[in-house]
């Protein structure tokens, strides 16, 4: 049986467990010793990164030691800037020599191993730290264990744990997995998917995908159809920063996606400077930046830093705005090829804003068939205050009627009533179990069914409901929160606590909006949760 085989195998209870216990002490171990880099002065994005470089060296050396069948890495990084380079260094000249062989590596554009090192430095500035990740944590594991994915799943457990740094900013690039996963299986992707996501972060979306199709579709794959997928030609990522870019690199390919010397699967830059061109998606999964508005830092002849808002001016948009969110959108409406699909995390503006945002959404209702809207609770991001929504929608071929491809939208409820917090109370895939059942992904929308109840979470509403309200409105509510109307609840006052500051960052956001329109002066908060 192949490797490839293997993975669509269900694992037995204990192995799971046993795979567990081995990712949460990898994890703790990766963790401990961050600890002592930050008190170096380094944040924990930049100790993820340097981590990301060590583990990639070690990782390529031990897959050079294990000859695995079919893979030709052994000239994948020249022995004298290779892992074993670095071992028989100490001090001060292992800390010269890694600056070179970061160097070095970063002159591959285009290939993983060049997205990873791009513009990487050495930020460990005492020799003596670098020298015990390279002997005491990093030259002590084994990194490409076949048949799980303890590599993956415990680099992942670091970037979530590296999420709560809130002094970086660091949350502003995780979607909660729970999410992820629910998303995913109601997408379905196929092994016939070009899957994109325009604004990949750490890669979660992608990986999800391409986890989803090794489990449901690996098997009845031919033999170049499974290399194919190991090499991740479906798969298209973009990310503007160029430091996220590279963890999303290393995270997809500690999961087996992509090789080392292989085309990059990410791409860094702005998606929205320009329109997609070549091939287009087939599923467009996304959880753009959070925040509101589009701006450039432009330095004067003093030095002085001022920001200016971005217009994109793009004949495939349908309104010129400075909203980042709405232009994403518009961004991802053409992105997706036409018999494609769409699943994009927005929040609430996108759904009631005026001006550019009813010209979108009249274009969305028309042009796509936005069948299906999850309204998200409180407290699953890492950004207070954060209410926002996942929009499914088709791209179908042009109607020579003129007719809306939207005919119904099904909204699902899933805030009113719900309350979660990162730690005490974080969400969970179970807790979406409800809608994915409600979503149906396997028939037709017309087997769908509403709620029993008319203040049940799954209601439709026709296209002639939503084009009348007022600008095209999509933020639709109708249920009843039990837990604002009872003074016996017993939601824990952390909870209270905490969706109170919510409440009170979306009403500050709604005045800075105002000022706006009113052609006041707003800062904008730098840390956009994506």
């Amino acid at each position: 049986m192949t490797a490839a085989e293997e993975i669509t195998t269900e694992p037995a209870p204990e192995v799971r467990a046993k795979a567990a216990a081995q990712t949460n002490s990898l994890v703790a171990k990766l963790w401990n010793y961050c600890n002592v880099l930050r008190d170096n002065g380094m944040s924990t994005i930049e100790y993820v990164e340097q981590l990301s470089y060590l583990l990639f060296l070690k990782m390529v050396d031990e897959m050079a030691e294990e000859a695995w069948e079919d893979d030709e890495i052994t000239q994948v990084i020249p022995p004298e800037y290779g892992w074993k380079s670095l071992v028989t260094k100490r001090g001060v000249e292992l800390e010269r020599h890694y600056r070179d062989v970061l160097d070095e590596l970063g002159r591959r554009p285009g290939t993983t191993i060049g997205t990873i090192f791009a513009e990487a430095q050495n930020r460990i500035t005492k020799p003596a730290l670098l020298e015990k990740l390279v002997v005491e944590l990093i030259g002590r594991e084994q990194w490409t264990i076949q048949g799980t994915d303890l590599k993956g799943d415990a680099y992942e457990g670091l970037l979530n744990k590296g999420a709560s740094d809130t002094k970086t900013g660091a949350g502003q690039y995780f979607t909660p997995r729970a999410l992820i996963d629910a998303i995913v299986e109601v997408t379905r992707p196929t092994p016939d998917d070009i899957i994109a996501d325009p604004a990949c972060g750490t890669g979660g979306f992608l990986i999800a995908a391409h986890s989803y199709l090794r489990k449901h579709h690996m098997k009845g794959l031919s033999g170049e159809k499974r290399a194919a997928l190991q090499r991740g030609e479906h798969i298209r990522g973009n990310e503007l920063v160029t430091g996220t870019a590279r963890l999303a690199a290393m995270n997809m390919l500690l999961h087996g996606i992509g090789t080392s010397d292989g085309r990059s699967l990410v791409t860094v830059g702005d998606a929205l400077a320009e329109k997609p061109s070549g091939r287009h998606a087939t599923l467009v999964l996304a959880n753009p930046p959070f925040g509101k508005r589009s701006a450039i830092n432009v330095i004067g002849q003093d030095g002085s830093v001022e920001k200016e808002d971005v217009e994109y001016d793009r004949d495939d948009f349908t309104a010129t705005t400075s909203n980042k969110q709405l232009n994403f959108l518009q961004h991802i409406m053409s992105l997706t090829a036409v018999d494609g699909r769409a699943a994009v995390v927005l929040p609430d503006n996108v759904l009631f804003e005026g001006g550019a945002g009813e010209t979108i959404r009249r274009r969305l209702l028309q042009e796509f068939n936005l069948h299906t809207i999850l309204r998200l609770p409180k407290g699953i991001f890492y950004a207070g205050g954060v209410q926002a929504n996942v929009l499914f929608f088709d791209k179908e071929p042009p109607r020579a009627d003129g007719r809306p491809h939207t005919t119904k939208t099904w909204v699902y409820d899933f805030r009113t009533g719900q309350h979660f917090t990162l730690k005490k109370r974080p969400l969970t895939r179970a807790h979406l179990d409800d809608f994915v059942a409600a979503y149906r992904p396997d028939e037709p929308h017309e087997n769908r069914k509403p709620s029993e109840s008319p203040d049940g979470p799954w209601q439709v509403f026709t296209y002639d409901e939503l084009i009348k309200r007022d600008k095209v409105n999509l933020d639709i509510t109708w249920m009843k929160d039990p837990a604002l109307e009872d003074a016996d609840s017993d939601l824990e006052p952390e909870v209270i606590a905490q969706e109170i500051v919510q409440d009170l960052q979306a009403a500050l956001d709604e005045f800075k909006a105002i000022a706006e329109a009113l052609g006041g002066e707003v800062i904008e908060d730098e840390a956009e949760p994506a």
